[in-house]
């Protein structure tokens, strides 16, 4: 089958990648001439574990390439996947300008080129309800007939991403005709051959379930957060309570974990532009109101408890951090709840020295001048009087205790992701402040 990829962030590249290697041929187009030619010369523009490999090998086997001629892929494909950002906006609704442009440039390619071949637009990119419509106005406002555009949401997780796309739990097509179901799940089939279903719906059903889902999985994230404030003020321990609630098989174990808020390009922006559609349909969420709320102020649990460690003034300090990216396994910066931390802790008067296993040059454009980049974690802790853990990458779980103390001035630690065991903590003699758990 012939597909054209058009946006190689990480849900385009990753899809891209993925379908060349179950033999699709693949044309991914992007209008980032730098971020083109890194691709056109063999090299992965973004960090995602396990894509190098299947990217190489495709390139290779030529079935996956890259180009800025949108007309090029557009004529010679079978089906176009839009995979474009939908920021938000001022007033928190997905900005689809992208979107809308790509559609109506696809519109003016197939009707200059006669539109005799039946073509089938994919939004993959994550858009508010009634989007298909939008997009299927577009193309006929041009005067084409041989069309069909589906809904098919991604669910995948960054860090995670290619085991997602490879084996996802299951693939949601949204459509309004027998043959674009067909083609897509025809497409779509080898991904599911342990029987992880193909679901279809109409279009509006499945640009819903991408932000139902998501914006579900920050609420239970939240939740946790406000139980795990509480658990401090009760005495109680959030971490023994999240293993009573997740062994309810009406619960489930996941997402679960509090800490200081969720970030990146998905859950912010999905829960608001859910919550604008949902007020354009005169139809208020306001769990989710609350949600955002919470989450933003959750940012800042753990600033609150370095100002209390040190009498309410940090002017003159210097803090160690561990972890920049908002979640492991990614260098994706967008919401992280770093950014705001460190940004509250430089204005009041503090410095900082930061590592992090792969966010530390994607970071520099929030963070650029405002603090030093250590060359390893332990380079980090020197002459600082705490540590802040503020992503859990694995490699901070288990690292030399002794050496942390003996680089910090004074042996506080702030973890924002409760890496560490309580008890091990006080053994060791730190200062220790987690979310939802007692101090020592």
């Amino acid at each position: 089958m012939n597909i054209a990829v058009v946006g190689t962030g990480y849900v385009g590249l990753v899809s891209g990648t993925c379908f060349a290697e179950m033999g699709s041929q693949v044309i991914c187009v992007d209008n980032d001439p730098v971020k083109l030619k890194k691709m056109q010369d063999a090299e992965v523009p973004i960090y995602e574990p396990g894509l190098e490999i299947l990217f190489l090998r495709n390139i290779v086997k030529k079935r996956l390439s890259f180009t800025g001629d949108l007309k090029q892929a557009v004529l010679g494909s079978d089906i176009i996947f839009l995979c474009l950002p939908t920021p938000q906006g001022a007033d928190g609704a997905a900005d689809l300008q992208f979107v809308m442009k790509v559609a109506d440039e696809i519109g003016k390619i197939l009707i200059d080129a006669g539109d005799t071949e039946y073509k089938i637009i994919v939004n993959k990119s994550t858009v508010p309800v009634g989007t298909s419509r939008k997009v299927e106005a577009i193309l006929a406002g041009h005067g084409l007939s041989h069309f069909d555009v589906v809904s098919n949401p991604e669910f995948l997780r960054e860090g995670f991403a290619v085991d997602d796309f490879m084996k996802p739990d299951r693939i949601v097509i949204g459509a309004r005709t027998e043959n674009a179901f067909q083609k897509l799940k025809s497409l779509y089939e080898p991904f599911v051959r342990q029987g992880n279903p193909i679901l279809e719906m109409n279009n509006e059903s499945s640009e819903v379930t991408k932000y139902a889902a998501n914006s579900y999985l920050a609420m239970r994230i939240t939740f946790m957060n406000e139980l795990a404030n509480f658990c401090e003020k009760a005495g109680a321990d959030v971490d023994l309570i999240r293993k009573g609630m997740g062994s309810d098989s009406r619960i489930g174990k996941r997402f679960l974990f509090p800490g200081i808020g969720y970030g990146g390009s998905c859950f912010p922006k999905d829960v608001n532009a859910l919550i604008k559609t949902a007020k354009d349909f005169d139809s208020e969420l306001r769990v989710l109101t609350v949600v955002d709320e919470v989450n933003h102020a959750q940012k800042e649990v753990l600033v609150t408890k370095v100002l209390k460690h040190f009498g309410g003034d940090i002017k003159g300090k210097h803090f160690a951090v561990w972890g920049l990216a908002f979640k492991p396994n990614t260098d994706d910066m967008r919401e992280a709840p770093s950014v705001v931390i460190i940004n509250k802790l430089i204005e009041a008067g503090a410095t900082i020295a930061a590592y992090d296993p792969a966010a530390m040059e994607t970071s520099k454009y929030y963070l650029e001048g405002k603090i030093r980049y250590a060359s390893d974690e332990y380079d980090a802790l020197q002459n600082a009087d705490g540590l802040l853990l503020l992503t859990e990458w694995n490699e901070f779980r288990n690292p030399d205790f002794s050496k942390i103390k003996a680089a910090l001035k004074t042996p506080a630690v702030f973890d924002g992701r409760n890496i560490f065991q309580v008890e091990r903590m006080e053994q060791e003699g730190f200062s220790y402040y987690s979310i939802g758990r007692r101090a020592v």
